[in-house]
């Protein structure tokens, strides 16, 4: 079949197509996908997660080139590994598996069935463990969500066994498969890609964590304070299948006493964090996430990042403005053709240049968008901004000169306001938060990264919260974050990305940028429980009247402020809707002489230099409120 031939077999693919003029230099649609062979395996993870005295199998639903196949010829693998394809669906559609009434697959959810599979993939989604059709408990992140995951890759490699039935012993091979896997996935699933590239399995060869948490404390704490929702035995109790409830109930207990809500890091914690593996990551690393995506924080992109810099993996990241939402769904023509030439190169081997090309692209406004060659900046530096007293009690300034001994600024905590009030009134004098901005920059002033925040306060009661948050003082159009799609907005004509059956469209809803008028933007926070001062083994409670020191760590971001606007950073105590408030509700002291923000600017000290020189450090400060957008209510991890 001459048409066949044109896609070249991998791994020989790179160097048949780099060497044969008018080669390919990507793989084509030359195959059929209503002739797809469609199957279900279950492969053994080797624990017995729900203890009924045999190893556990999860089911792993595939779809592959016949052709390839008839040829003797092996694909690679693109996988998703999620809780969540009958409970919940994926997707901006929460579309789930079905089968038909012999169970075999028939709708495997997104496009990249619809997408890869004629260009010569196989696609494999696998239900974790105790979710589905699988057996076993879900742990959320543990050890075996992660091996659930994991033993589908060594199977892939001819490294674990599969079978082709839940129960029975007839073997089922990946003799079709070239071992070279990719994972992809958002929210829990890019999760559980991280969780995987950081064993080193072999054969993992290129991630793509959209949305993804990189250490599961930090999606249900903040350096000791409770974020708003419940814990993980609630998350495994909402995704486990009927039957896993009933056998999973010790599971469940050992998630919630696990996860004690004071905020202290206990064994649990340890074993769900994927940062400390980070040496171990071999696959490369296609990041996506949304700057205002708080439900999974860029805290946990910002960190894996950092994490992986120093281990020689190959990186590319997409930020958008976006909340917890799919690049399908924000940039779907340019994200589709992306993510093809990435899994051609580090799949098939392709040498179509990915890997040199911008590290980053940033969204700086709804749809427009800008690329780095390197992420963060060469440029960018910590540059040191201490608050200061201003005019009025609560309204101070943001500089490099340090405040004179003994200058004080106090708020009272108010966990019925959230930062959107905060700044909203920044610069009036108001009682539940103190804030501090530069003069109108003469500039634009770009941050890249990740900031903190440390200061010395003084509570009145025997527990505080605290939050920090940087903001944009100046009006702008952004993605509306806050509203039910996050930045998008869905519309009901179709487009279609591949091809499709009867039972399988590969056709989805159209999607456009939701966007909001606004005047000032939060662009990143942090937030910590002060009893946690000391680290976050055991926090307790504090001795009123007595100053303690804390480092409130910023999620990442990229953010421009603009010549005109200016910059803010807001010091307060619980950041309603996001933050679950203290035990009490402290007045707080803040010491500005000891306080000092660390911001990643491009360009350092010498950046902020010029974007402030010519600055009236008298400038009339506005006197109406700042219209910003207000944080969401706390969504569900998908």
């Amino acid at each position: 079949m001459t048409v066949v031939a044109l896609l070249l077999p991998a791994p020989l693919a790179a160097s048949a197509a780099a060497a044969s003029p008018g080669a390919p230099d990507e793989s084509r649609p030359v195959y059929s996908y209503d002739r797809a062979v469609r199957e279900s395996v279950w492969v053994d993870t080797g624990i017995d997660g729900d203890g009924d005295g045999r190893a556990d199998r999860v089911a792993v639903d595939v779809v592959r080139p016949r052709e390839p196949a008839e040829q003797g010829r092996r694909v690679p693998v693109v996988m998703d590994a999620s809780p969540y394809y009958s409970c919940c669906g994926r997707g901006n559609e929460s579309q789930k598996k079905t089968y038909d009434a012999q169970g075999n697959p028939v709708q495997f959810p997104l496009y990249y069935d619809n997408f890869f599979v004629p260009r010569g993939y196989a696609v494999v989604l696998v239900d974790l463990a105790g979710t589905n059709r699988s057996d076993g408990c879900v742990d959320i992140g543990g050890r075996s969500d992660i091996a659930s995951a994991k033993a589908v890759v060594d199977w892939l490699n001819g490294r674990a066994r599969g079978y082709a039935s839940r129960t029975g012993r007839a073997a089922a091979r990946a003799d079709w498969s070239t071992g070279a896997v990719g994972m992809i996935g958002k929210s829990y699933d890019g999760t559980i890609a991280n969780g995987v590239a950081a064993t080193g399995v072999p054969g993992l060869r290129t991630i793509v964590p959209i949305g993804a948490i990189s250490s599961w404390y930090d999606y249900y704490f903040a350096q000791g304070a409770a974020l708003f929702g419940s814990g993980p035995d609630a998350l495994a109790d909402r995704v486990e299948s009927p039957a896993a409830r009933g056998r999973c109930q010790a599971v469940q207990r050992a998630l919630a006493d696990g996860a004690p809500r004071n905020g202290d890091w206990t064994p649990l914690w340890s074993e769900r964090d994927y940062l400390k593996d980070a040496r171990k990551v071999r696959a490369s690393v296609f990041a996506v996430h949304g700057m205002q995506d708080l439900n999974v924080r860029t805290k946990h992109f910002g960190q894996w990042w950092d994490a992986l810099a120093g281990q020689g993996v190959e990186r590319k990241v997409w930020l958008s403005q976006a909340g917890h939402v799919d690049p399908f769904d924000f940039r779907r023509e340019s994200w589709v053709t992306a993510l093809h030439r990435w899994f051609d190169h580090y799949l098939m081997g392709y040498d179509n240049g990915v890997e040199r090309e911008p590290m980053a692209d940033i969204e700086r406004a709804p749809g427009q968008w800008t690329t780095d060659r390197v992420w963060p900046p060469r440029a960018t530096a910590p540059t040191t901004l201490r608050p200061a007293p201003g005019p009025a009690p609560g309204v101070g300034s943001l500089g490099t000169r340090a405040a004179p001994a003994g200058a004080v600024e106090s708020f009272t905590d108010d966990p019925r306001l959230d930062e959107s009030d905060w700044a909203s009134r920044v610069d009036e004098t108001t009682p539940a938060k103190a804030g501090f901005t530069t003069p109108p920059l003469t500039a634009d002033l770009r941050l890249s990264g990740s900031s903190t925040v440390r200061l010395t306060v003084t509570p009145s009661t025997a527990s505080a919260h605290l939050s920090a948050v940087l903001v944009d003082l100046g009006p702008a159009v952004i993605r509306d974050y806050a509203a039910s799609g996050e930045g998008i907005r869905t519309l009901a004509d179709r487009t279609c990305w591949g091809s499709g059956t009867t039972g399988d469209s590969g056709c989805f809803q159209r999607t456009e940028a939701d966007t909001a008028s606004v005047a000032h933007t939060v662009f990143s926070r942090g937030w910590a429980d002060l009893g946690h001062h000391a680290g976050l083994s055991h926090g307790g409670p504090l001795t009123p009247g007595r100053p303690y020191t804390i480092t409130l760590g910023l999620a990442a971001t990229d953010h421009v402020v603009p010549a005109g606007h200016r910059l803010a950073l807001i010091v307060a105590g619980t950041d309603a809707r996001l933050v679950e408030p203290a035990s009490t509700t402290p007045r707080v002291t803040v010491d500005l002489a000891g306080g000092e923000a660390s911001l990643p600017f491009v360009g350092g000290s010498r950046a902020f230099a010029r974007a402030t020189r010519h600055s009236d450090p008298a400038y009339e400060r506005p006197g109406a409120p700042l219209n910003g957008l207000r944080p969401p209510a706390p969504a569900l991890l998908r």
